[in-house]
């Protein structure tokens, strides 16, 4: 596979960390990008000590002037962007009636307006250069709705929403795939803001989730192929027989 200059956004833990991890073994340059600089320089060493290639950037997908120069920043300095990899993303479950509203904005800002902020960044590039690869990452709750997660649930919708918009607007050089994992290790359960909502679904988490390795794999496998562009993946751990949280 030729070697991909590739962005990751939200790379500092869970499904982002491990797919900069997978990429960088895979022979790509990593960007690793995320709020949390400290995190980012650690995968990156670890990239780095096993014979990878990254580089971390820190950028907060909430801020669009930070995330506006993100393309520009990438090409000067590395020579290319082929690939952003979308990982960035909130999910404080909670009922309606909780009247969360600050959970609300805040998974409107990271996983929506933020997804937004990255595609007008880094779209004008693709379009210039006339090729490249969105991968989104978004979630079984893209496709189904549960107690506790309407919210949550409507921003993962919003986002294969616009991924498969984008992807329908986009000339032929330019690839779009939508990733949408089941329950998966991750520490989106930390911000469930009620103590026994939040016990409750990682008793039922650990007991059934996948690695996010898995998930990683689903995205290499995706910006590895020539030929084809591998529209959507759905991918669930074995004992996910239906819903996205409760087996």
């Amino acid at each position: 596979m030729p070697c991909k200059t590739i962005v990751i956004i939200g790379a500092s833990s869970g499904i982002g960390e491990a797919t900069a991890i997978r990429l960088g073994s895979d022979g790509h340059h990593v960007v690793a990008t995320a709020r949390r600089a400290d995190r980012l320089i650690q995968i990156t060493e670890r990239i780095a000590a096993a014979g990878g290639r990254a580089t971390a950037l820190p950028v907060d997908v909430t801020d669009q002037s930070s995330v506006a120069v993100l393309a520009d920043t990438v090409v000067t300095e590395f020579g290319r962007l082929d690939v952003v990899v979308e990982c960035a993303g909130l999910m404080p479950l909670s009922p309606l009636n909780a009247l969360k509203l600050e959970d609300w904005e805040q998974m409107i800002d990271v996983n929506i307006r933020g997804l937004l902020f990255s595609i007008a960044a880094v779209l004008p590039q693709f379009q210039r250069q006339g090729s490249g690869h969105f991968v989104t990452i978004a979630s079984i709750a893209a496709r189904e709705v549960l107690p506790a997660a309407a919210v949550y649930s409507a921003t993962k919708f919003a986002a294969r929403a616009i991924t498969e918009g984008l992807r329908l607007e986009s000339e032929p050089g330019i690839r779009v795939t939508t990733i949408c994992p089941g329950v998966t290790e991750t520490e989106l359960l930390e911000s469930t803001p009620d103590p026994a909502a939040r016990e409750l679904s990682r008793a039922v988490w650990n007991r059934i989730a996948m690695s996010p390795d898995a998930v990683a794999a689903a995205i290499s496998y995706a910006i590895s192929q020539p030929d084809v562009d591998v529209n959507e993946i759905v991918l669930r751990p074995p004992a996910q027989r239906y819903g996205w949280l409760v087996p």
